[in-house]
Formats: structure tokens, sequence, C-alpha cells
């Protein structure tokens, strides 16, 4: 009873469009103040008290540089290479833009840098092609949810701490599940492309000289993405080390191989950087201490016992799961529902013989969906807000792409050697 109170003020509080981290801090609040009367002093360090954990340091530097990337000339080239593989298909730059995503998963590992930078790249692009803006937008969300699926993504690293897993076995098991979740989006995207006559961007066959001009021109991107999974699968440096060694190698390419960029993009990377990270820390720390809440109505050891109690089957617990955190990802931000939920819930995985790595990919993709759907979908807010669409729009341009999103889930719920083959 009291956590519906909570939760019923939080959506009328998003309902007066308030800030999403200052909704659910009222909510709390009001939780601590007049339902429970616990301290205010708890309140405040259940908020604080996140944001000491050092393996968020890895969020930062992977803001910063998918920032930075921007000014480089890495992402202008990977465009480039992207384009040479579908831009002759229907709908070539909506293609161009998931895979530039799955490209580019490899080196951002953070979905919220990788559509901070495709919006301000590819939509007004794609809306001077004659795609509408909103549908940009969603086809740009969409393809971002790939970055923390494909290694080094950032949520493969807090699963593999929060359930004691091989973070290097977590990169391994995000490969196949990347590359099927961007082909089952691109072809969402090309039939949507088709549906609305959307052109190819590119009419000229390819042409060799073309193939290796292209392809040599983005070398130190692939050294990057090399560098940066060689050296945490080497155990040369941690995944929050391989955010500070990355940035330093993009300043390099950026000021010394391609030198376009300029110490005035340093200044604003840093300032968009600051502005990023207080945005997405001060929702995870929001979310921290909602999700305290919850551990306090013991909301996580009523659902494990619910889930449990329905079924024994693997499978159906799975798709219980899944409905279940597909409508949590709607209210609260993944991140603190990764920590709060896995430790609850792994016993009863194991027991019910599921592989805790395969648990791990589900997981991650039913959460990176939360970030889509409204109202608490931090990358669908972050690409509304830079591209000024409303979000109702956007989810309505984005149907096919939820479908697309939903198709995926199914698969890798289900088909669980996609995530087992190669961390095996």
């Amino acid at each position: 009873m009291n956590l519906s109170i909570v939760i019923l003020i939080m959506l009328a509080l998003f309902a007066l469009n308030l800030r999403l981290y200052v909704g659910i801090l009222m909510a709390v609040f009001a939780y601590f103040i007049f339902i429970n009367q616990i301290p205010i002093q708890i309140a405040v360090q259940r908020f604080i008290g996140p944001a000491q954990n050092s393996s968020l340091l890895a969020i930062p530097f992977f803001i910063m540089l998918g920032t930075v990337m921007s000014h480089t000339g890495i992402a202008e080239r990977m465009i480039k290479v992207a384009d040479l593989f579908v831009g002759r298909l229907r709908g070539g730059m909506a293609l161009t833009n998931i895979l530039v995503s799955t490209l580019m998963g490899g080196v951002s590992a953070s979905n919220l840098a990788d559509s901070a930078m495709l919006t301000r790249m590819m939509v007004p692009e794609m809306e001077k092609r004659g795609y509408d803006r909103a549908f940009s937008c969603a086809v740009t969300a969409a393809g971002s949810l790939i970055t923390p699926i494909i290694p080094p993504g950032i949520a493969l690293i807090i699963y593999g701490l929060i359930a004691d897993v091989s973070i290097g076995k977590m990169f391994m098991a995000g490969i196949i599940p990347g590359i099927v979740g961007a082909a089952i989006l691109m072809f969402a995207a090309y039939t949507t492309s088709v549906r609305r006559g959307y052109k190819a961007s590119r009419t000229h066959r390819l042409t060799s000289k073309e193939l290796v001009d292209t392809l040599a021109s983005a070398w130190p991107a692939v050294v990057l993405i090399l560098a940066i999974l060689g050296g945490i699968r080497a155990n040369i440096f941690t995944p929050t080390e391989a955010g500070a060694v990355a940035v330093t190698l993009v300043l390099i390419i950026g000021f010394v191989i391609y030198r376009e960029m300029r110490v005035s993009h340093v200044v604003d990377a840093l300032i968009e950087t600051t502005k990023s990270t207080a945005s997405v820390l001060l929702v995870i720390m929001a979310s921290s201490a909602l999700a305290w809440v919850f551990s306090m109505e013991q909301a996580g050891q009523s659902l494990a016992q619910l889930i449990s109690s329905l079924t024994s089957n693997p499978y159906v617990f799975l798709l219980l799961l899944n409905i279940v955190l597909l409508f949590l990802g709607m209210l609260i931000e993944g991140t603190a529902l990764m920590i709060v939920l896995v430790p609850l819930l792994l016993p009863t995985v194991k027991a019910l013989g599921i592989d805790p790595i395969h648990f791990g990919i589900v997981i991650i993709v039913n959460l990176s969906i939360g970030t889509l759907t409204p109202p608490v979908g931090t990358v669908m807010l972050m690409v509304c807000n830079i591209a000024k669409v409303k979000v109702s729009d956007f989810t309505r341009q984005a149907f096919s792409m939820y479908a697309g999103l939903f198709a995926f889930l199914l698969l890798v719920t289900y088909v669980p050697i996609l995530s087992t083959l190669l961390s095996r």
C-alpha cells in the first residue's frame, strides 16, 4: 500500500512536467516524512551514497569519449563505412544510422553518449533528405540501444560487478546479441522506409578505389576498439581506466592523425560531459533512493517470491520477468533496477538452471528498452530534448522500432545460445 502511494505521487509529479529526478526525490521524501517517518538524514544518505561508487567513474569517461569523437572526424568516417554496406538500400540513411551505432558501440560504451552524438549528426541530415524528424529521432534512439550490449557496454560492466560474473565473459556474450539486434532494427527501419517511400542515400555503384579509401581512413577507429577491448581482456587496465585510455587515444587521433580537433572542441566537450554526467548521475542517485524504498517495502523479495510461486518452468519464469521488467523500466532508471533486482533474482535463476550470463543479457536488453519508453526513458528524453521533438510524436513514430525491440527481446530470451556461445 505504501509503495502504491509513492508510485502515484511520482506519476502525478511527472504529469506536472517536473524534472525526472525532482519527481522521484519528492516522492521518496514524502515516503520518509509522511508515510514511514524515517529521519530525513537517511533519505539524504540514500541519495548521495550511490555517487560514491568508483565503478561509476567509467560513465563520465565514456560520455566524454562519445562527445569528443564528434569533433575528431572518427564518427564521420564510420558513417561513410556504414554507408558502403547499406547506402544503396531504400531508407539508406536510417540503416546507416543503426549500423553506425553498432560500429560505435565498441567505442562509446554509453547509449546516452551514442544517441547524443548521432542525434546532432544524423537527425538534421535525415530531415534534409525527407525523413520525418520524429522518425529520425526514433531510429537514432533505438539504434543506440545496441550500445549497452556491444562490448564494452557500461551495463555489461555493472552487471558483471553485481552478479559476480566475469566481465570478460559478459563482453563476449554481448557480441552476437548486439549484431542480431542491429539486424532486426535495420529490418524494421527498412520496411518502414519502403512503406513511406524514403530513398537510398547513395545511388552510384561502389568503386574499388572508394572502398579502399574509405576503409583506410577509418583505421584509427578500429585501433581504438581493439585497444579498449584488448586492454580489458588482457587485464592491462580496468573498464574505468579503459575509458580514460580511450579518451586519450581519441585526442591523439583528433589532434595528430586527422588534425580536425581544436582546443575549443575539448572545452566544449568538457562542458557537455559535465552536463550529461550530472543529468545521468542525478537520475541514478534519485532512482537508487527510490530502489531503497522498494527494498524497505520488500518489493524485490515479494516480486521474486511471486514469480517463483507462479511457475517452476524457466521459460515461463523468463516471460513473467520480461513483463515485470518492461513495466518497471518505464518508472525506474535501469541501473538502479539492476542493483536492486539482480541479487534478489539470481538464486532463483540458478535454481531453475538459467545461465547467469544469459540472464544478464536478458536483463540488459529489458532495461535498455526501458530507456526508450515514457515517462522515465533517459535516451528518449535526451534525443527529444536535443532535436526539439515532442515525446508524443516520438512514441508514435517509434512504433516499428518498438516492435523490432520486442522481437529482439523474445529472441534473446528464448535462444540462450546467442548469449552463451562465445562466452564459453
